[in-house]
């Protein structure tokens, strides 16, 4: 079956689910761990995306964000692609940090969003990473210590997170705390993160118990919500998905930025391409090269296609940028 174009219009509420490639670490030591923030807070600010609750794990991360004015896909692809060339650069290793496919389901607001931000905040404490909840609050790779105040940063959205929970900064964390504290007993809620009717309704009792009674609700996997709040995804996002990129349609407009930065710098695209090391052209291969992978989330290997010269190649010139 062929895999489901991503649901996202600018302003849509996301839960992301980060997860390394065969259940692998996707961070080893703490430096890994401030990389891995400071990257999606610069990236977060630099492209108008509200992160609301974070949180990061050994082998996968949780992120509950709004996508900004770029979308979802291509803040996602800019912030895993950045962070896995320098993980693999600093770690001495080769190949795929990440699963192919992160895994996002666009969330009912009004229902879901304490629900999550609860759910999010409290993956540490279910992982064995710290021992109690006063110790999740200075948690630094979490976004709980920052809703409670005794964690600064300047990207993650604390205000809209407690104007949810009260009217004042006081009143509103004292609800916060003891709503997360009346979560710690739920578990590890799969009707948050499973699939289609059976996340939205709660489990397979309900979808039973609906069915008998003759109700039928409209479901999409991509969905947490009831059936109203899906119709009205795909609905809006209905124009969206017909502009959604095959991946002939991003070569092409990987070859569209070749063609006119070459213009501009008047030089043959078939000489950059051709692995040519005169300067003029390896100025430009290492614009290019820093464009595809920093400014559009172009793979190293894909980029380094794409301009004709070996994946190491343009490795060498992301460490540089990177140094």
């Amino acid at each position: 079956m062929p895999r489901q174009a991503r649901l996202d219009v600018p302003g849509t509420l996301h839960h992301v689910i980060i997860r390394g490639i065969e259940r692998r670490r996707i961070v080893d030591d703490q430096e890994d761990r401030d990389r891995f923030a400071a990257r999606l807070g610069d990236l977060a600010i630099e492209t108008g995306t509200a992160i609301y609750a974070w949180s990061l794990l050994t082998n996968h991360a949780h992120i509950l964000l709004r996508s900004g004015s770029g979308g979802l896909p291509k803040f996602m692809r800019r912030f895993l692609t950045s962070y896995s060339v320098t993980y693999n650069l600093r770690h001495q290793r080769h190949g795929h940090l990440f699963q192919n496919r992160y895994k996002s389901i666009v969330c009912d607001e009004d229902t879901y969003f304490q629900e999550l931000v609860r759910y999010i905040h409290l993956n540490p404490l279910r992982a064995k990473l710290v021992d109690d909840l006063a110790a999740l609050e200075r948690y630094c790779w979490c976004g709980h210590g920052v809703v409670t105040g005794k964690i600064k940063n300047d990207w993650q959205d604390r205000e809209f997170v407690l104007h949810s929970f009260g009217g004042t900064v006081g009143t509103a964390i004292r609800n916060y705390r003891q709503f997360v504290e009346d979560g710690v007993a739920m578990g590890r809620r799969p009707d948050l993160v499973g699939g289609g009717l059976i996340r939205s309704l709660g489990g397979w009792s309900e979808v039973v118990s609906m069915r008998r009674h003759g109700d039928r609700q409209m479901s999409d996997g991509r969905i947490l919500g009831d059936g109203d709040f899906v119709q009205r995804i795909l609905e809006e996002s209905g124009e969206r998905q017909k502009h959604h990129f095959s991946a002939h349609d991003r070569r092409r407009k990987i070859q569209e930025l070749i063609v006119k930065t070459c213009e501009e710098e008047n030089i043959n695209p078939r000489e950059l391409q051709s692995g040519s090391r005169r300067r003029p052209v390896s100025r430009v291969r290492t614009r290019l090269a820093r464009q595809l992978v920093y400014d559009h989330g172009v793979p190293p290997a894909s980029a380094a296609r794409a301009l004709g010269v070996s994946t190491s190649a343009v490795s060498k010139i992301t460490r540089s940028t990177e140094r």
